[in-house]
């Protein structure tokens, strides 16, 4: 018996799951559960949900079909963020790297902070327009 309770996942809500999903098994190195790969065989996706597992084959993230999604405006309160992903690196060099990739992957740039001394950062928004931050730590 747990005295709290565990994260298990975090989830994300996409009108594109399988987009979203190969957007943060590439962004994090991350694979499918067992049985959710994308179908070799030339027929339609159907993925409503979608289980990322790190090396050890813990979940790391899942992502929902919602069709209804709006991406969040953020700076802007119109549509607010309501929660956000963020992912530590080591160097300023692997800032540059991430965001790079992230960029080559789909995500869009929000916010440059890459000039704070005290910690250089990224905001990006993933191809579905959820935010998430790379920054040293």
């Amino acid at each position: 018996m747990s005295e709290y309770p565990v994260l298990l996942h975090t989830v994300i809500d996409a009108a594109d799951c399988r987009g979203l999903a190969e957007f943060y098994r590439e962004l994090l190195g991350l694979r499918y559960r067992e049985g959710e790969e994308p179908p070799t065989d030339g027929s339609p996706d159907e993925a409503d949900w979608l289980v990322l597992l790190d090396g050890d084959g813990k979940r790391v993230v899942t992502v929902q079909r919602k069709n209804d999604t709006t991406p969040p405006t953020w700076p802007s309160e119109e549509v607010p963020m309501q929660m956000h992903l963020d992912f530590k690196v080591a160097t300023v060099a692997e800032l540059e790297r991430h965001r790079s990739r992230a960029e080559e992957l789909g995500a869009r740039l929000l916010l440059d902070r890459s000039d704070d001394e005290g910690e250089p950062l990224y905001v990006l928004a993933d191809p579905a327009g959820h935010p998430f931050c790379l920054l040293v730590q």
